[in-house]
């Protein structure tokens, strides 16, 4: 799968799921997600539920931090490392 898809698929559910009615532009491929407290540990947990099922992959728990999901790149790094 191409990175773009997997960056804009993620970025559909980012969207609907944590901010619905904003502005998608304001949502880019490095716009902190974890760090500013858009995705708390709940809504990681869904984030992650999502990839696995949307992808057909497994996120390993000490995968599921800031270092691999805060950002879209970031996210769209982890998917293509997997598929």
């Amino acid at each position: 799968m191409e990175r773009q898809a997997i960056v804009d698929k993620v970025k559909n559910y980012v969207l609907a799921q944590f901010l619905p009615g904003e502005d998608p532009n304001e949502l880019t491929p490095d716009t902190p997600l974890m760090t500013t407290g858009i995705l708390d540990s709940l809504a990681t947990l869904k984030l992650v539920t999502f990839l696995e099922q949307e992808f057909n992959i497994t996120v390993e728990a000490h995968e599921a931090d800031a270092e691999n999901l805060n950002t879209l790149d970031q996210i769209a790094d982890l998917v293509s490392g997997k598929l």
